[in-house]
């Protein structure tokens, strides 16, 4: 055991025979970790970092930003929006597929929606 190792010990078993632990939130309760499995080892620290200073990372800011798009795009009627949504939907999820994330089904569908449009549009020579 390094020096460090043996010394933190100690202070450590003091502190327990003092009772400096007795009063501490939670106690006798389990202890609450976050799931950080899915984040790369070497990135873990610094997403820790950034979550403990109220950051969020970018493909969790990407894949909320889908899913508030998402919810909007089932509640409005005016084609001309639901286009500039989907549009936006389309953009967020080349992002995130160039970062390595899968997509929601709506993204997808979206995307094919658009590019299906265009191409009709681009065969009639009309507007989409």
């Amino acid at each position: 055991m390094w020096l460090i190792d043996s010394l933190a010990e100690e202070r450590i078993q003091a502190a327990l025979r003092a009772g400096e632990f007795d009063d501490l939130p939670g106690r006798g309760r389990p202890l609450e970790l976050d799931d950080d499995s899915h984040i790369p080892p070497e990135l873990r620290v610094a997403y820790r970092i950034l979550k403990n200073a109220g950051c969020v990372p970018p493909e969790l800011e990407l894949r909320n930003e889908v899913d508030e798009l998402e919810a909007l795009f089932e509640t409005i009627d005016d084609d001309l929006e639901r286009r500039r949504i989907q549009r936006r939907l389309c953009l967020l999820a080349t992002r995130l597929a160039n970062r390595g994330h899968d997509v929601g089904p709506l993204v997808r569908e979206s995307a094919y929606r658009e590019k299906l449009l265009l191409r009709l549009a681009g065969a009639t020579g009309g507007p989409a």
